[in-house]
């Protein structure tokens, strides 16, 4: 009996041991770990490439970064940049030439069943649309240094690791301005993990690579139409549309924006509201101050007939000596009948007293509070500009 007990409380510590190991075997699981970081230069095809390069771009641009920034292999991406993928100058390109052959692509995993149904996997389409998602992309070159999930084909299936693609890649992005596809190795491409921890970088930095310059591409919420990229010969602008191949790209030289200057991120924290003006408030009353009996001041409306009447304006509640609040409304009287009103019989009685018109207030809640109102007050005031593409 004590053996089999003994043999017991071995199998399960081994099996503890074992599941200890595997939670913990990945080691970029958790927030503090330590994750690869694929440093990958312009034609480097990187680990486990999906097909041959299909990169068809005829000139290098210069990575728009501002001068004076020094190299170096900044291993630490801590203040990580957002620009969204409408924003012009973040793509490039030659005019009329496209950066990717995406007809030899749809070739290459054409011919090889597994590796399209794992690229469709990691694309996120289904295998028989790969060909037509492939056609609806634009190709261009980063014009920055970009941080992506990318992905390679291993063992007939596909794998996922974390890179920096260097400026002058040869890229597909979607109707969002998201880069898809990377020409150099076939993969897909997807937005970036949010990891926060370090990083271990894979590969040599190029010169001019600094970890706290990369940026990450935020798809938009609307459709592009129409890309505003570079032309990376002359740094002149070249509207190309969304999907093809540069054939129909148009010279834009009414934008002044200027090509050689980096995107321009944005805020890491966005205005929580439309005004940060601190709201204005009156004083507080004395607490000797006792309370404010409603009043009523009202004013005639001249008659048309009598155009020498000047009708005194409303006047504001004058401000008490004492400091506490008044509660006063000046109300205008509707003009008298134009026809004149028989004079009174002498032998007929007085007319016994009304009650005051009904357009009068006559309790304290009918006093008007100065509080705004109507179909043009909004609390919440004006809405966000929808992004224009």
């Amino acid at each position: 009996m004590p053996s089999t007990l003994r043999t017991i409380v071995t199998a399960a510590a081994v099996l503890s041991v074992g599941a200890f190991a595997a939670g913990c075997g990945g080691g970029a699981s958790g927030a503090d770990s330590q994750q690869d970081l694929n440093l990958q230069p312009i034609a480097a095809q990187g680990p486990d490439p999906f097909t041959p390069s299909t990169a068809e771009s005829t000139a290098t641009p210069a990575p728009a970064t501002p001068p004076g920034t020094p190299s170096g292999a900044a291993t630490a991406l801590q203040s990580l940049r957002t620009v969204s993928g409408s924003t012009p100058g973040l793509y490039g390109g030659t005019q009329s030439v496209a950066s990717c052959d995406v007809e030899k692509q749809i070739r290459f995993l054409g011919g090889d069943r597994a590796k399209n149904r794992a690229f469709a996997d990691a694309a996120g389409v289904d295998p028989g649309s790969v060909a037509g998602f492939l056609r609806g992309l634009t190709p261009v070159v980063l014009r920055v240094d970009t941080r992506v999930t990318n992905h390679g084909f291993r063992d007939g299936a596909a794998t996922s690791f974390q890179s920096v693609l260097q400026a002058g890649t040869a890229v597909l992005v979607d109707d969002h301005g998201a880069p898809r596809v990377r020409c150099a190795c076939g993969n897909p491409l997807k937005p970036p993990n949010a990891h926060q921890g370090d990083w271990n970088n894979k590969g040599k930095p190029w010169p001019g690579y600094r970890g706290d310059r990369v940026v990450v591409v935020r798809p938009t919420t609307v459709v592009i139409n129409n890309l505003i990229i570079v032309n990376v010969v002359n740094n002149t602008w070249i509207e190309r549309q969304s999907g093809d191949d540069g054939e129909h790209d148009r010279r834009r030289p009414d934008i002044h924006l200027d090509p050689v200057k980096p995107p321009v991120p944005e805020p890491l924290t966005p205005p929580t509201g439309p005004s940060t003006s601190p709201p204005v408030t009156s004083p507080p009353p004395s607490p000797d101050c006792a309370t404010p009996t409603p009043t009523v001041t009202v004013t005639e409306t001249p008659t048309p007939s009598a155009p020498s009447r000047q009708a005194a304006p409303p006047s504001a509640p004058a401000p008490s000596a004492s400091g506490c609040p008044t509660a006063t409304a000046t109300v205008t009287a509707p003009p008298p009948s134009l026809s004149p009103s028989p004079p009174p019989s002498p032998s007929s009685s007085p007319e016994p007293k009304t009650s005051p018109p009904d357009d009068l207030p006559s309790q304290p809640s009918d006093v008007p509070s100065g509080q705004p109102s109507g179909p043009d007050f909004d609390i919440y005031g004006p809405s966000p500009e929808s992004e224009n593409v």
